[in-house]
């Protein structure tokens, strides 16, 4: 089977730094536009069970699951360089939170019920910057195994 896939240890890399990037700007940017942080761990904890169970998903799915699914399904049928293609599945992460996951949690479709507009903007700004380096970080793409029976004997 010829697959071609983003490295899936680097892939898990540039999802821990886009992760830890986007968990800052959160907590730590969001307040100067919105007044307030963008705690992504109460509002998941909201069904999760605490702030902590809230902060537990939010790292697993942001530093394993998402480059994962990046890594072994997406790298090969996105466009563009790595960077591109991080950015297309962070934008589609963008699209999938604020059109159903933000609406689950009670903050309503594209953030209304949650800071509306300027949210959204924040959410969609934060989803950019973490697909641009989970793509650029896990670089560029890894082809067939060694084991794999591409070569014929002569």
């Amino acid at each position: 089977m010829n697959t071609v896939r983003a490295i899936p240890w680097r892939a898990v890399l540039g999802g821990v730094v886009g992760t830890v990037v986007m968990t800052f700007m959160m907590y730590f940017v969001a307040p100067m536009m919105l007044g307030r942080p963008m705690d992504i761990a109460a509002m998941l904890g909201s069904l999760l069970g605490g702030w902590a169970m809230g902060m537990l998903m939010h790292l697993v799915n942001g530093s394993i699951i998402f480059p994962l699914i990046y890594a072994y399904v997406l790298y090969r049928i996105l466009p563009g360089e790595p960077w591109l293609k991080g950015t297309i599945w962070g934008l589609i992460l963008w699209l999938v939170s604020q059109a159903l996951v933000t609406p689950m949690m009670g903050g309503g479709l594209f953030s209304a019920n949650a800071g509306g507009l300027m949210a959204a903007t924040a959410s969609l700004i934060g989803h950019a910057i973490y697909g641009v380096l989970l793509g650029a970080v896990a670089g560029a793409a890894q082809g067939p195994s060694a084991s794999s029976p591409a070569r014929t004997a002569a």
